[in-house]
């Protein structure tokens, strides 16, 4: 009975979303395409013939939108451990972003470094505040040490991060590596959610 009631709650919050609405008419393949498109504005993230890796980029909601703006001289590589239907314009990796090998598809995809790395990944979300930490800052790790591989200096960084505790230390590690940084949280991103975003510009300047 209660898994019902919390489908049927979903379906309603679904159906009054106005993101999901602009989404289906736009053909992106998720509504986070929105929350990209509102920081890549605002922040000028991605410019024409920008290179720029999107990190679990499954379904491909941002790699939609990286593509649009980086325009046709750009260079998008969507990367993702999970199988994703291809995105015209950019290229895909299936593997994990942990291995040099993966690491060297990019680069060799792209023909350098990057202008940016982004990243949407979030855990499997448990409702156990440990174990969901845990996992953010897990993610938040791995995404800091790939930009590390493969950032350009004065680079950029976009990456969703979950506020509990130990946020302010992974924030801190991106300060320690970033000449400018900035915390959004956008329209389409959900009041009740614990996300934001850190955009992160200046790589090592």
């Amino acid at each position: 009975m209660a898994r019902r009631g919390s489908s049927s709650r979903w379906l309603q919050r679904q159906n009054a979303d106005p993101f999901v609405k602009q989404r289906d008419q736009h053909g992106y393949r998720s509504r986070a395409a929105y929350k990209l498109q509102e920081l890549a504005r605002k922040d000028q993230l991605i410019r024409g013939a920008a290179s720029v890796l999107d990190l679990g980029a499954a379904p491909g909601g941002w790699t939609q939108v990286a593509v649009e703006l980086a325009g046709p001289r750009g260079k998008v590589v969507a990367m993702d451990i999970l199988d994703m239907e291809p995105v015209p314009g950019a290229t895909f990796i299936h593997g994990d972003c942990r291995d040099p090998a993966v690491q060297a598809e990019v680069i060799a995809a792209v023909g350098g470094k990057l202008d940016l790395v982004m990243s949407d990944m979030a855990p499997n979300i448990t409702g156990l505040k440990d174990v969901d930490e845990a996992g953010m800052v897990e993610l938040a790790e791995i995404t800091l040490d790939l930009a590390d591989e493969l950032l350009r200096p004065g680079g950029s960084l976009l990456i969703k991060l979950f506020q509990f505790a130990d946020t302010e230390l992974v924030v801190k590690r991106i300060k320690g590596s970033f000449g400018h940084v900035s915390r959004r949280k956008p329209e389409a991103s959900r009041a009740e959610s614990r996300e934001f975003y850190v955009v992160a510009k200046q790589y090592g300047i």
